[in-house]
């Protein structure tokens, strides 16, 4: 029997947010290069969009490539670079068919033209899709993410179309990249790390966390439905006792 009929798709996290990590160490372990697990990744990355869309599940981020990745060796960053444009081109159809709306978080400044192009077209495509909200964060970090909102609130004061007064979580969260999104309710990580890596780091205040030593490359629907199997069975308490909780759902 499948994990699958164990989940209540009733209590579904309605955003799911994933560090897809151990590309590299999966393709080092198969005596390959780096870019190798990178492209067997992909292939994890349709599997979980096909999974978490069958599932009903709202919202889907997935870290595919950090600020900090630009640090990487010239050949890995182009290959990277290459294998986006290329999945995009290719996947945009299978998006249409079942419905998934893409959206892409990050600077894409830092992106090379042909690729802010492909994504630009792929974004376009898929604008009117009502299904699953597929998230890419792509050059992509949490204090790039929140040093641009301190900005532009900064500018809002000083231009008189905010006041101090009205600084609030509500209103901090409309001057984030993920402002069209509800917060990541589960968040997981693969590849045995424990951390965030800077990854969405104010909206992750109150996920549940889990993590895997699963690479990303060997992480199927399986390992998704154990994941959320593991966040159904938590008592989500929001800084409340687990008493009030009971109290307020009425059980004795």
């Amino acid at each position: 029997m499948s994990l699958r009929d164990k989940v209540d798709t009733g209590k579904l996290p309605r955003h799911i947010a994933i560090i897809m990590d151990g590309n590299g160490r999966w393709a080092k372990e198969k005596g390959q290069d780096r870019l190798f697990g990178h492209f067997h990744g992909v292939e994890s990355v349709r599997n979980i969009v096909e999974g978490c869309a069958e599932l009903g599940v709202e919202y889907l981020t997935l870290y595919a490539f950090s600020t900090e990745n630009w640090d990487r060796p010239i050949e890995e960053v182009t290959g990277l670079m290459e294998l986006l444009v290329d999945t995009i081109r290719k996947e945009v159809s299978t998006l249409n068919k079942n419905n998934i709306k893409l959206h892409v978080i990050g600077d894409m400044n830092m992106l090379p033209e042909y690729a802010r192009n492909e994504l630009k077209e792929a974004l376009d495509e898929t604008s009117y899709n009502t299904g699953l909200n597929l998230i890419m964060a792509l050059s992509y970090s949490s204090r790039w993410e929140i040093v641009n909102a301190i900005k532009s609130i900064a500018a809002d004061v000083k231009a008189g179309k905010l006041e101090p007064f009205e600084i609030d979580q509500d209103s901090i969260k409309d001057y984030l990249a993920t402002k069209e999104f509800p917060d990541p309710e589960l968040m997981i990580r693969t590849s045995g790390e424990y951390r965030i890596s800077n990854f969405l780091l104010y909206q992750l205040a109150y996920a549940e966390l889990y993590f895997t030593q699963v690479r990303w490359p060997d992480f199927r629907k399986e390992n998704l439905y154990e994941a959320i199997l593991d966040f159904q069975h938590r008592e989500r308490r929001f800084g409340k006792t687990g008493e009030q909780l009971k109290h307020e759902s009425g059980i004795a």
